[in-house]
């Protein structure tokens, strides 16, 4: 199952309390105050872990609270501040405070941590109070009560090359040729009901280049506003590099398809109709042999089969060579070319 979003609550620990004490020597019946201070409570971190896919874990647990410090001691020993609690989460996984809207990170590389609740400082004990004049004080501090917020997480997946087109229009069928990533795949519309990834590896094995591509799940006219699936997914669009639109070459009308998609992408994002963007009949093995894919606003359009492996090749290559051009922003670096790439 593959869960996008999920709302769950954080609870820093509270501060420990500071200690009132007076030492008891022998001969000093008035000792001084050694009370001593309280420990910090444990704050709670979200961090990356890359082996994480989907927030499925947090269907199963929503609240995660952190312990609070010791309490401070006589003798001036000041209590142990409580460790943090470390909430792993996916690449790509954005955080936002639930009540207020306001971003709080977005964690887009392996080991990325941000503190989402602050643990409460432990209170002072009363060896802090002694002046000249109030040698015996009394005073000492509660811990500070440790931070609670609402949390939601949205995912949001970060890959090279997103997949675009209406459902059957061969992204999955596509995805499992060129990667070894295995969506479901079937003759009726949503087939794909959840974004997958594969790893496309491209040249020679001694180049060892490769790209990430996400396949989505299929888009139809008004999907920007809710409709059909693809809206949900819509999102993991945004951390795309390069758009890969694909229209079936048997549709009724191709140029209407195209302007349908791309409206629909300008309808939710306008900065996606900025993106890099390859567009690729697909099908082709369902034309006679020696078929010219038809034009597109006058432009012949790339063509491929992924049953045949007609055009696979030198589009994987264009996308390469595309991608190589594209300079990595910060987050979305998602593979390791070699130098002379």
């Amino acid at each position: 199952m593959f869960i996008d979003e999920a709302q769950i609550t954080a609870i820093a620990g509270d501060g420990g309390n500071g200690c009132m004490s007076f030492r008891r020597e022998k001969y000093v019946p008035k000792g001084g105050p050694d009370g001593g201070d309280g420990g910090n409570g444990g704050s709670v971190l979200l961090s990356v872990d890359p082996h994480l896919r989907t927030l499925l874990d947090f269907r199963h647990k929503q609240i995660f609270k952190a312990g609070r410090g010791e309490h401070g001691q006589g003798k001036q020993c000041s209590g142990k501040t409580a460790p943090d609690l470390i909430v792993r989460v996916p690449r790509g996984t954005q955080v936002y405070d639930a009540e207020s809207n306001e971003a709080l990170g977005d964690l887009t590389e392996p080991g990325h941590q941000v503190i989402v609740a602050k643990g409460g400082k432990g209170g002072r004990g009363n060896q802090h109070f002694a002046t000249s004049t109030h040698q015996a004080p009394r005073e000492h501090e509660p811990g500070r009560p440790g931070e609670t917020r609402e949390l939601k997480l949205v995912l949001k997946l970060i890959a090279d090359v997103g997949l675009v087109g209406f459902p059957n229009a061969g992204k999955s069928t596509l995805l499992s040729t060129v990667s070894a990533a295995r969506p479901r795949i079937a003759d009726y519309p949503f087939t794909t009901l959840a974004p997958h990834l594969g790893i496309v590896k491209v040249g020679s094995p001694e180049d060892g280049r490769s790209f990430v591509m996400a396949d989505i799940p299929g888009l139809i006219e008004g999907a920007s506003l809710g409709k059909g699936l693809g809206h949900q997914f819509l999102k993991h669009i945004e951390r795309t590099r390069v758009l890969l639109v694909l229209i079936d070459v048997t549709a009724e009308n191709p140029a209407r398809d195209e302007e349908i998609l791309l409206q629909e992408l300008g309808g939710y994002s306008r900065t996606l109709l900025d993106k890099p963007r390859l567009l690729a009949f697909t099908k082709m093995d369902l034309l006679p042999p020696g078929t010219p894919p038809p034009l597109l606003n006058g432009t012949r359009v790339r063509a491929i089969s992924a049953h045949t492996g007609q055009g696979i090749k030198d589009l994987l290559s264009e996308l390469d060579h595309v991608l190589t051009r594209i300079p990595d922003e910060a987050g979305e670096r998602t593979t390791s070319r070699s130098a002379d790439s």
